[in-house]
C-alpha cells in the first residue's frame, strides 16, 4: 500500500509541479538567444544536470508562465522561474576538492591550442568527459570553472569523452552565440583521424545514412540507422592500409551524435577500440578517433586550429609492422 501511494505521489507531482514562492530571473541581453537548459546551468552551477533536465521534464521551470521545453531559446525581458531546489554544497564538484580542480586545470593548460579574451581552443585528451554527470563528478567544463571561478566558460561544441582532440570553449557569450551560428550555417569545418577495422575500399568515399539516438534499458545512450532519424553524412578518405586495418581521414559534413563511430560501423569497419559500434574494446589502447583540426572564422578572419596526432596512433599503426 505504501508503495503504491509513493508511486501516485510521484505520478501527482510530474503532473501538477510545484508553482508556489520561487525566484523568477528576467533574461537580460547577455542571455538573449540562449537555451533555457544552458541559462539554468549558468544559474544553478553545482547543480548536477541530472537534477536541472528533471526540473525541466517536470513543468517545474516556467518562462513567462509557460512550461519550457530545454531547447526553447530565451527572448530578452523573459521572466525565467527558478524552481526551489537543495543549495548546492560548498564543494560543488561532487566531492572533487578544489584543489584537484585546480590541478586537473593545470592539466588542462598544458593543452591549450589557442586562447584569447573570448575563445579557449584545447588538445583535449581520450578519457576526458566534455562535461559532468552522469557518475562524472567533474567533466573539462567545470573544472575551469571551478579553478576559475570568476571566468565564463561553455562549450561550443561536443567530444565524446573517448575521442581526443579539438575541443573550443567560449569565454564570452558573444563568442559562443557567433560559433553556433557558424555550426548552423554549416561553415564550420571538422578533421578527424582515425583507425578501422579491416580494408576500406578505397572507392568507398561518403556515408550517408540517416542517424536517430535511443537509450538502452540500462539508460545508456546509443545511435542507430533510422529513415525517420536526422539526416547525416560524413565523408571518408583512406590515408593508409594494412591487411587488416585502415587509417582513414573523416570529414563530417552535419554534427549528429556519435556520427563517424555509427556510419563507420554501418559500412562494416567500426573504429578500433570502439566498444559501444563493434570495435571491441581489447583492439587497441584507446577509441582510436581523433579530432585533428577544426577551422572557423573569427572576426572575419578563417582560423585553422590543429591538435597534434597522439603518439598511440602511430604506435599501434607501427607495433603491427604497418609503417609510419
Amino acid at each position: 500500500m505504501l508503495a503504491a501511494l509513493r508511486r501516485a505521489a510521484s505520478v501527482a507531482e510530474r503532473h501538477n509541479p510545484p508553482t508556489g514562492s520561487a525566484p523568477r530571473v528576467e533574461v537580460v541581453d547577455a542571455a538573449h538567444g540562449q537555451r533555457v537548459d544552458n541559462f539554468l546551468m549558468a544559474q544553478l552551477k553545482g547543480l548536477p544536470r541530472s537534477r536541472i533536465y528533471r526540473m525541466l521534464r517536470r513543468g517545474e521551470v516556467r518562462v513567462n508562465g509557460a512550461r519550457a521545453q530545454p531547447s526553447r531559446r530565451l527572448q530578452r525581458g523573459d521572466a525565467v522561474r527558478i524552481p526551489p531546489h537543495r543549495p548546492a554544497a560548498a564543494n560543488a564538484s561532487g566531492g572533487v576538492s578544489a584543489a584537484a580542480a585546480t590541478r586537473a586545470a593545470a592539466r588542462l593548460r598544458e593543452r591549450v591550442l589557442y586562447e584569447d579574451a573570448r575563445l579557449l581552443v584545447l588538445d583535449k585528451p581520450s578519457g576526458l568527459a566534455v562535461h559532468g554527470g552522469s557518475g562524472i563528478s567533474l567533466g573539462v567544463v567545470e573544472t575551469l570553472r571551478l579553478a576559475e571561478s570568476s571566468g565564463y566558460f561553455e562549450l561550443v561544441h561536443r567530444l565524446d569523452r573517448d575521442t581526443s582532440g579539438c575541443l573550443l570553449v567560449a569565454k564570452q557569450r558573444s563568442m559562443l552565440l557567433h560559433l553556433h551560428e557558424q555550426f548552423r550555417a554549416g561553415t564550420v569545418r571538422k578533421r578527424y583521424e582515425l583507425l578501422v577495422r579491416g580494408r576500406w575500399p578505397r572507392r568507398r568515399g561518403t556515408i550517408a545514412v540517416a542517424l536517430e539516438r535511443y537509450r538502452l534499458a540500462s539508460g545508456e545512450r546509443r545511435v542507430r540507422a533510422s529513415a525517420s532519424g536526422e539526416p547525416a553524412r560524413t565523408d571518408f578518405a583512406v590515408r593508409r592500409r594494412a591487411a587488416d586495418a585502415t587509417w582513414l581521414v573523416a570529414t563530417p559534413r552535419t554534427g549528429r551524435t556519435h556520427q563517424i563511430r555509427v556510419h563507420a560501423a554501418l559500412a562494416g569497419h567500426p573504429i578500433l577500440g570502439d566498444d559501444k559500434y563493434g570495435g571491441g574494446a581489447a583492439a587497441a589502447p584507446r577509441l582510436m578517433l581523433h579530432g585533428a583540426a577544426v577551422e572557423c572564422e573569427l572576426d572575419g578572419v578563417a582560423h585553422r586550429f590543429l591538435a597534434p596526432l597522439p603518439a598511440s596512433f602511430g604506435d599501434w599503426w607501427g607495433d603491427r609492422g604497418n609503417g609510419p
